[in-house]
């Protein structure tokens, strides 16, 4: 909201509260700032809107109990800043189509299988993309077998992190050093979801790449790749939720990162690759693993990154060249050109 040029665009600020209703916020976007000592909440008793649902009115409009309604305009095109299930699985982005509405990043299938860290493996093993070992454990199976869950965890070695199927912003997710630790462990992620999937620990570091939708047909750009370091001393055993939007002090993000320029390549090639095998649109980060042995494994593909001002996406692209306010237009303008419906 600070970044957007509002000589070009007006911004209506739309937030969705914890009870699923959608309201009108203010345009200050100090109350939204996600810091230490802040973690925002959507205001349930802000003033409703309705969203249209008709592919012939785009008209955004207010709705309050007593109040006549109150027309706010046509919108041309959402922005939806939203993580984690009925937000960045596909589920926001069919209600939207079902409008006709154009909207930043992906659709309703690469949203949801790019949620959905099994079935994400599933077509990145199917596109030919190294992936590392990891088990799934379903509800059905934890209720009913969980000693071949552990059996399949432990085939793994440790240690293991086990985490929500289809959440974001890594919430629930657990290093398990001793198999004493994973029932624990896999009861804190289906708090989250009651799909589980348990990923063997890689020794190696991690490198991200940012990609852009290309224009006009030609293949998805790439930034800078860039590595995160988890610093010492900060209690973070991993890039859990607090250091990834709490603790700024405790991630150092190093781009371009330090590795020869074969791996660069090779980076830039398993990322566009993810990217089309899902079928993204607008953006996408793909986070992968360069193991002490010199390989390069695909962890996941996030359709929605973080999009912050201090979040990895946009910094990549500032290193790479493109200002966070051109990121927003870029990113907008691919909206507006994709065409609606099937494609």
């Amino acid at each position: 909201m600070r970044a957007i040029d509002p000589a070009r665009y007006d911004v209506i600020p739309i937030g969705i509260a914890p009870d699923g209703k959608w309201v009108l916020l203010g345009d200050d976007p100090s109350a939204l700032e996600l810091t230490r000592g802040h973690i925002p909440s959507v205001p349930t008793q802000a003033t409703a809107i309705v969203v249209p649902t008709s592919t012939q009115d785009k008209t955004l409009r207010t709705l309050d109990a007593g109040s006549i309604p109150h027309e706010l305009g046509e919108v041309d095109v959402v922005f939806p800043l939203l993580h984690g299930p009925y937000g960045e699985d596909g589920t926001v982005q069919g209600l939207l189509e079902l409008a006709d509405l154009p909207y930043v990043g992906s659709g309703v299938l690469a949203s949801a299988v790019g949620m959905d860290k099994h079935f994400m493996k599933v077509v990145f093993a199917g596109a030919g993309l190294p992936i590392g070992a990891h088990t799934v454990i379903t509800d059905a199976q934890w209720r009913h077998d969980p000693a071949t869950a552990r059996d399949a965890v432990a085939s793994l070695g440790m240690p293991v992190f086990v985490k929500p199927a289809r959440a974001g912003s890594s919430m629930g997710i657990t290093k398990v050093s001793q198999m004493a630790e994973l029932d624990a462990a896999i009861e804190e992620a289906r708090r989250h979801d009651l799909k589980v999937i348990v990923e063997a620990g890689i020794e190696g570091r991690e490198i991200e790449c940012a990609v852009l939708q290309g224009r006009d047909g030609e293949l998805p750009r790439v930034s800078h790749v860039g590595e995160i370091v988890v610093r010492p001393g900060h209690g973070h055993d991993f890039y859990d939720f607090e250091a990834k939007y709490l603790d700024g002090d405790a991630v150092e993000l190093s781009c371009p990162a330090d590795v020869p320029d074969e791996v660069r390549d090779h980076i830039h090639d398993l990322a566009r690759r993810a990217f089309l095998a899902l079928g993204c649109e607008g953006l996408a980060r793909v986070d992968c693993f360069y193991t002490r042995s010199g390989d390069v494994l695909v962890n996941e593909i996030n359709t929605m990154p973080g999009f912050t001002p201090s979040s990895m996406y946009p910094r990549m692209w500032q290193a790479t060249g493109v200002s966070y306010p051109e990121l927003i237009d870029e990113l907008i303008a691919l909206a507006l050109a994709r065409p609606l419906g099937l494609r």
